[in-house]
């Protein structure tokens, strides 16, 4: 029985909040999973990351798929969130599930959370989260696990509460973030009715968007008014994939080549062609003989190392279609991981001669979108040729937290770019955070110095998730996803004349 829609949303939403990156330290074989200082990798500022999947409850896999670095794992809740959801759901959406905690009773300490997912996240923290304590750095003491909860923000952050004493300034800096991510946790499983899942449907040819920031562009997109903050973290955090997107290619884009405006010269370039196909003239054209047209391809959004993007409700994904109404499009994930967490379409499609990677299809979302999936690296299928030709005006490529940098996925991706490049296509690249970003751009620099141009300076997204994730594995390293944004595209050589 299909799920209704504000508890599919409620799902899907569990499925990226319980999840966050991991550092280096966890695949390594030192004695409990523990790094030297020097060897540790750590966002401590409130920057972004896509949390992502994995196949059980709170169990961790390395993920060694394309753009899915190993050093993030999973400590997710979703899919016992959704199997207990499942089960007795209304026709009438969830107005109707029983509430577990009130909007003035959302503080718990995930120790003793009345929430049986959160206390077993806790109990991964446990496991798995090192003391930030400088002692266990400097060699004083030996590493240890987080065991005791801050009173304040109800997650374990430190070994014991001498040391939580000793470094409480330190502390300080992130406890309110922490506390605001137990809050919305506990939201997310208390029960209550979602109406911010409630999306606004196809824009009116009279009423233009406003890109300015979220406020302005879920008013003039029609959504219901959502007055509270924390509902506000709650919706953005899926709607930050396809508006990061349509940020970048809609005629009334936020960045452009004005001073402060981040986009280059060859940026306009790249985006103002694929701004043509998206925002086409009117034909004249109807539903009778008389006004039939002939109609353009759909634009192809290729995304690359899909994870946690690739099992969104499809509702999210049609403010796509429903921003470019004249337009059709055709997303195609890609990646090993791909269709995880969407056990339901299993087996795959098998491979054959008119389907030879087993490409999940859905083309009857809307009239004007089409949905494909196929679980494979990119660059086997870019060397079939399966989607030749490439063309400016129709394709881009995107890239959500893909890890170019990491040492630990960088080599998934040195027969990629290369090949990415060569399409002269748009790349859009987020990143977790500025180290992050300026990370996976001097990888790209080392790689494929002087080959590729740059479309779009580093810098923070303008429609990130404003709701802050918080990293299982290192519970002092808080994000938020899709924080930063940037473009690349492999460089065009012009033919010029010289006289003889």
């Amino acid at each position: 029985m299909a799920l209704p829609t504000d508890m599919a949303m409620r799902s899907a939403l569990s499925n990226i909040c319980t999840r966050r990156s991991i550092s280096l330290r966890g695949l390594t074989s030192t004695p409990n999973s523990f790094l030297q200082a020097s060897q540790q990798r750590s966002f401590r500022a409130p920057n972004s990351s896509l949390m992502t999947r994995a196949d059980g409850l709170h169990r961790a896999v390395p993920r060694p798929s394309q753009a899915s670095p190993p050093k993030r794992l999973s400590s997710g809740v979703a899919q016992a969130l959704f199997n207990t959801n499942s089960k007795g759901a209304s026709s009438q959406g969830t107005k109707d599930t029983k509430r577990v905690l009130g909007p003035n009773d959302l503080f718990h300490p995930y120790t003793n959370s009345p929430i049986p997912e959160i206390r077993q996240r806790a109990a991964f923290i446990r496991q798995h989260g090192a003391c930030p304590h400088h002692d266990h750095h400097t060699g004083s003491l030996p590493a240890a696990h987080v065991n005791f909860e801050c009173p304040d923000c109800g997650i374990p952050v430190y070994c014991s509460k001498e040391h939580w004493q000793d470094d409480y300034e330190n502390h300080l800096e992130i406890c309110d973030t922490l506390r605001q991510i137990n809050e919305d946790d506990h939201d997310l499983r208390s029960g209550r009715f979602f109406p911010e899942f409630d999306y606004a449907g196809p824009q009116m040819e009279e009423a233009l968007v406003n890109m300015t920031s979220w406020d302005t562009l879920l008013y003039t997109r029609g959504f219901n008014a959502i007055d509270d903050d924390r509902s506000m973290r709650q919706a953005t955090r899926l709607l930050t994939y396809p508006l990061t997107i349509a940020s970048i290619l809609h005629e009334l884009s936020p960045y452009n080549i004005k001073s402060g405006g981040r986009m280059t010269v060859e940026g306009l370039k790249s985006f103002s062609a694929l701004r043509y196909t998206l925002h086409p003239p009117k034909s004249g054209g109807g539903i009778d003989i008389k006004g039939l047209r002939l109609e353009a391809p759909p634009v192809r959004l290729f995304i690359l190392g899909a994870r946690a993007e690739s099992s969104l409700p499809r509702d999210v994904w049609l403010q796509l279609a429903h921003l470019f109404p004249d337009t059709k499009f055709h997303l195609v994930f890609i990646g090993p991981e791909s269709m995880a967490n969407r056990d339901d379409e299993f087996p795959l499609p098998p491979r054959s001669a008119t389907n030879p990677f087993g490409a999940v299809v859905e083309d009857r979302l809307w009239p004007t979108m089409k949905v494909s999936t196929i679980v494979d690296y990119y660059h086997t299928i870019h060397k079939t040729g399966y989607f030749h030709p490439y063309d400016p005006y129709f394709d881009c490529f995107v890239l959500f937290h893909p890890g170019l940098g990491h040492p630990a996925s960088s080599h998934e991706w040195e027969e990629t770019i290369p090949l990415l490049l060569e399409t002269k296509t748009p790349i859009i690249v987020t990143g977790y955070t500025q180290d992050d970003m300026e990370c996976d751009i001097d990888w790209v620099n080392k790689s494929v110095a002087g080959e590729f141009d740059m479309l779009m300076e580093p810098g923070e997204n303008a429609f990130r998730s404003l709701r802050w994730d918080l990293n299982d594995m290192d519970p002092q390293d808080i994000s938020a996803g899709n924080w930063g944004m940037w473009s690349f595209r492999g460089k065009r050589y012009e033919a010029t004349h010289k006289s003889t």
